[in-house]
């Protein structure tokens, strides 16, 4: 992980008003847990963490909440009914500023999220893997 990108991150986090400054820190900690070897970086003017090559979980502050971002159709069925007292609207989660961070279910989000982005990179390898083998055959 870049120090410089972890730099933007905490500089991020330090630019949010001073009630959600804990809160984010919290909520970044969670996800350094969840995924060690991500790269933390700034991507959409956000905290993002991506795994080889593939962006895994975003978050953001905002004035009366905080978010998470892609929060899927998977993640949605896989979590629903821990999800029901949050709003949630197209590829987003928020939680309000004022509650406790639930860190369980926000660990849950990023394992469902990480293997996502898992899947996504086998597609990807798959993908140029027969392209390549196409490649091969047409040139013998």
């Amino acid at each position: 992980m870049a120090s410089a990108d972890v730099n933007l991150v905490l500089a991020y986090i330090a630019k949010q008003p001073s009630g959600a400054q804990p809160v984010l820190q919290r909520v970044r900690r969670i996800i350094r847990k969840v995924l060690p070897d991500a790269e933390e970086t700034i991507s959409y003017q956000i905290p993002t963490y991506n795994l080889h090559g593939q962006y895994v979980v975003y978050f953001a502050g905002w004035k009366q909440h905080w978010s998470l971002y892609p929060v899927t159709e998977p993640v949605r069925s896989a979590l629903g009914s821990e999800l029901k007292s949050y709003e949630l609207s197209k590829g987003t989660i928020r939680f309000p500023l004022a509650d406790p961070v639930p860190a369980k279910l926000v660990e849950r989000i990023v394992r469902e999220l990480a293997r996502a982005a898992e899947g996504r990179m086998r597609a990807k390898v798959s993908s140029a893997s027969k392209r390549d083998g196409r490649r091969r055959r047409t040139r013998r």
